[in-house]
């Protein structure tokens, strides 16, 4: 079967025609996330975490895993563990895309970011005094707890 032959106006007006139809049936029967959670589907696109940024980083971390394969294939040191790690990363921002709890201590399309840890329910020691952790945001005192405060409270 012969392919039809259109002009350019032709051409021209067929991608309008799919155009409109297009933008007619996202109006009209908007595509449901039904594997996604509502607080990850309600973040704007300019979020850091929003569903299409992490879309886009597993995207990212799954090509880099395809090209690691080859290295493991040929035994390059350090490949094996480097995958294993990355596909830990994968299905950590899928469990966040199903949950909306993000679990990995990294995120970012090459892990360049680090998470920061808060505190949400305090624990104490047996004189009364808070256990606090270096690294640990706390709401009490409304900062991070560094080393240096965490020497000054062992004095």
């Amino acid at each position: 079967m012969a392919k039809r032959k259109m002009t350019a106006e032709q051409k021209q007006a067929a991608v309008e025609r799919l155009a409109k139809a297009r933008e007619k049936r996202l109006r009209e029967n908007p595509p449901e996330y039904k594997n996604i959670a509502m607080s990850v589907q309600n973040l704007p696109d300019d979020h850091k975490f929003s569903m299409q940024n992490v879309k886009e980083w597993i995207k990212v971390t799954q090509d880099k895993i395809g090209s690691l394969k080859v290295a493991v294939r040929q035994n390059v040191k350090g490949a094996a563990s480097e995958v294993a790690s990355l596909e830990g990363y994968v299905r950590n921002m899928r469990l966040y895309l199903d949950s909306g709890d993000w679990v990995d201590d990294f995120y970012g399309a090459e892990m360049e970011g680090k998470m920061k840890h808060r505190c949400l329910a305090m624990a104490y020691h047996a004189d009364g005094t808070p256990k606090r952790t270096v690294g640990v945001f706390y709401d009490d005192i409304g900062v991070e707890w560094t080393k240096d405060m965490d020497d000054e409270s062992r004095k």
